[in-house]
């Protein structure tokens, strides 16, 4: 990452462009397809996983993102949901970075409340047709094959299915002008009426609780994420206080400073023993959805606040991106929002821990909380 990445991504970061010539190398790294076992994928335990997810976000977020939405998203969907055909198809290209995968389950109008999707599936002689829209698609714009998720129009249940990017009727529209995470190409998906075959149907998608154990490991990985951001940060405002002089002594030699350096080092220690927490409880088969959302909402909270910090530290040039730390800062925000924004995640939390669900207004619910 630092040999290869490093020296291009501010130049395609603020281009918003994402560096196609890189795809091989970092299939090279041979993580992608993370912790599925077989069809060429690395087979690594969730924390190696994590591990390497929080690596290569420690030096650019944009392709950290890239790889967890193709790998921890798009391909563990078809290692989880998919059949023994469909894995044996996909899996081993997609492993190998050949393909690229994306996975779509936002809507314009259904963000945080995903399960009231309006897409559509109905079921025609020898397939599907899809119809509807997808929006903040990661890798929408240039993926193989899309994993999309819309609502059965018969039994009103969410259903899978894997679309190539040629099929006739798809159109993946770039979104424009984001303030983090720019290299990754989010995307406006329109489906007008889509034909995907039965055998592009996933079999292990039968209804909206099917994707939780998807987004149960992707959370974890999208935890570690601003992990290895923070990393990052603090290892630019480390050498660059060394670096750096001001009234004749190097900026590390102030007290405040060494003060702030050591806040930010603290909440890693902090960050990493939660995330690593994460990845034991899962492991061990006990992890919930609960734990999951608490680590991902209190290490971005954490990894933001980590930022800011070391903003602060490079003064005038904590506002440039060359210095990665305003990179990092800006891209920790969508971040911050994706996988369940901090408030969603908190709210699952809130009710594994109360037995209460909060996520609607109490006017609009049917029943009392109480």
């Amino acid at each position: 990452m630092e040999k290869e990445i490093a020296p291009i991504m501010t130049e395609y970061w603020e281009k918003a462009k994402f560096p196609f010539h890189v795809i091989p190398k970092l299939g090279a790294l041979h993580i992608a397809g993370g912790t599925i076992k077989g069809y060429g994928c690395p087979g690594l335990s969730i924390t190696g996983n994590a591990v390497a997810t929080a690596e290569v976000a420690r030096v650019d977020a944009s392709c950290s993102t890239f790889i967890l939405v193709h790998s921890s998203l798009a391909m563990l969907t078809i290692a989880l949901c998919g059949s023994e055909e469909q894995k044996e198809k996909y899996l081993p290209s997609l492993a190998q970075l050949k393909t690229v995968g994306c996975w779509a389950l936002t809507e314009p109008e259904y963000g945080s409340d995903a399960s009231a999707l309006k897409t559509t599936a109905t079921k025609v002689q020898g397939g599907w047709v899809l119809e509807g829209q997808k929006r903040w698609i990661g890798n929408s714009t240039f993926a193989d094959l899309l994993v999309i998720f819309a609502r059965n129009t018969t039994s009103n249940q969410i259903n899978g299915f894997i679309v190539k990017k040629d099929a006739p009727g798809l159109t993946a529209t770039k979104i424009e002008n984001k303030i983090g995470l720019r290299m990754v190409q989010n995307g406006d998906i329109l489906l007008k009426r889509v034909f995907v075959g039965d055998e592009d149907r996933l079999p292990g998608v039968d209804s909206f609780q099917d994707t939780s154990k998807i987004l149960a490991v992707s959370r974890i990985m999208v935890a570690w994420q601003p992990i290895g951001l923070s990393m990052g940060v603090y290892d630019m405002c480390h050498r660059y206080l060394k670096e750096r002089k001001q009234f004749g002594a190097p900026l590390a030699a102030f007290q405040i400073n060494q003060q702030k350096l050591v806040q930010m080092l603290g909440n890693i220690q902090a960050m990493v023993l939660v995330g690593w927490r994460l990845c034991k409880l899962y492991e061990n088969g006990k992890m919930t959805p609960g734990q999951a959302s608490l680590g991902k909402s209190w290490i971005t909270l954490k990894a933001r606040e980590t930022a800011a910090i070391g903003r602060e530290l490079l003064g005038g040039n904590g506002i440039l991106a060359d210095f990665l730390v305003a990179k990092a800062f800006c891209d920790l925000e969508p971040i911050y929002t994706y996988e369940g924004t901090y408030d969603i995640n908190s709210l699952v939390t809130g009710r594994e821990v109360t037995g209460f669900a909060s996520f609607k207004p109490a006017a609009l619910s049917k029943r009392s909380r109480l």
